[in-house]
């Protein structure tokens, strides 16, 4: 029952304050989508909603930053918080099925995510945009956030955006594969004993 009781409950927050952002963000990895987002980069607002939505997770974040020199450093340490909030939440690891590939379609775009919870942070991207900014937020950004996740949640992320026009669809698809890949792949597998490594440990 205990055991039941952590799987339930898998979730973390913390605090970051530096001279560029200050952030407050929590993370549930069994959730219901609820989300709760304070940022002043509005389309990283709308993608993580639809993120926490698709994975089922719940998250709330409170970040400020200084905007007035541009997006780089709320978007940055918003990844960074992300990625240490899913891998403390995550604990030891007992019963995930750790691997996931996820295919989805936003519209003309076609994102796909493939993640291992390996402890082994690695990033690969393959996108190309048709435009460099959706609004006022920079596209180059999308690489940023991921990769500062991945490093902090100790993750290996592929990421490939195969084809599309709009880059709004392409960026939201990447969200939305990722967010489905992160569920899949945190889920528990009532056949998995223990950690699902040959080395007996993540």
């Amino acid at each position: 029952m205990a055991e039941q009781d952590q799987v339930r409950t898998r979730s973390a927050s913390v605090v970051r304050k530096t001279n560029e952002t200050d952030i407050k963000l929590s993370f549930e990895v069994d959730g219901t989508g609820v989300s709760e987002l304070q940022t002043d980069v509005p389309f990283l607002n709308h993608m993580l909603d639809l993120f926490t939505k698709h994975g089922h997770f719940n998250l709330k974040v409170d970040a400020k930053g200084d905007i007035e020199i541009d997006d780089h450093h709320t978007v940055e340490d918003i990844g960074i918080c992300l990625g240490q909030t899913f891998r403390e939440a995550l604990g030891d690891k007992r019963g995930i099925k750790r691997y996931a590939s996820v295919f989805v379609p936003m519209d003309e775009a076609l994102a796909q995510v493939v993640i291992d919870i390996s402890n082994r942070p690695h990033f690969e991207y393959r996108a190309e945009y048709p435009t460099a900014n959706v609004g006022s937020f920079e596209t180059q950004l999308v690489h940023e956030f991921l990769w500062k996740f991945a490093l902090e949640a100790r993750i290996t992320l592929h990421v490939i955006v195969h084809y599309g026009q709009n880059t709004h669809h392409m960026i939201e698809g990447v969200f939305k594969a990722l967010a489905r890949a992160l569920d899949e792949a945190t889920s528990i597998d009532p056949r998995v004993q223990g950690v699902p490594s040959t080395k007996g440990v993540l």
